[in-house]
């Protein structure tokens, strides 16, 4: 069974996914979304390849990885919303989602490293 940290983040690639399509069909938005794009399924892409370390420094190192995409993703979410692409609610939603990741991750990087 996949942990909390690996369903959170495919639950939330899978959001990023359905939020882009839309900002593309929909609202015509190409260039931030692909940015979104990138950096929202990412964050599962290396949590997941943290599961397979062959050390426990690169367990950490693909932990903080995530972590980098993850503060990335808050951006692209928060530029979004400040620029009309995004509803305050649409991004309320996402953005407490991608806040909790980060949480999650930033406990779990200082954990591995006390």
């Amino acid at each position: 069974m996949k942990n909390n940290i690996q369903q959170k983040s495919f639950a939330f690639a899978v959001r990023i996914v359905k939020l882009c399509k839309v900002l593309r069909t929909e609202r015509r938005e190409y260039t931030l979304s692909n940015q979104l794009l990138r950096s929202g399924t990412s964050i599962g892409a290396n949590v997941t390849e943290a599961q397979q370390a062959q050390s426990r420094a690169d367990f950490l190192s693909k932990l903080n990885i995530a972590l980098k995409e993850a503060s990335e993703t808050e951006y692209w979410l928060r530029l979004l919303e400040a620029t009309d692409y995004l509803t305050k609610t649409e991004f309320e939603s996402i953005y407490l989602d991608c806040d909790e990741l980060i949480k999650i991750l930033v406990s779990s990087v200082r954990s591995i490293k006390n």
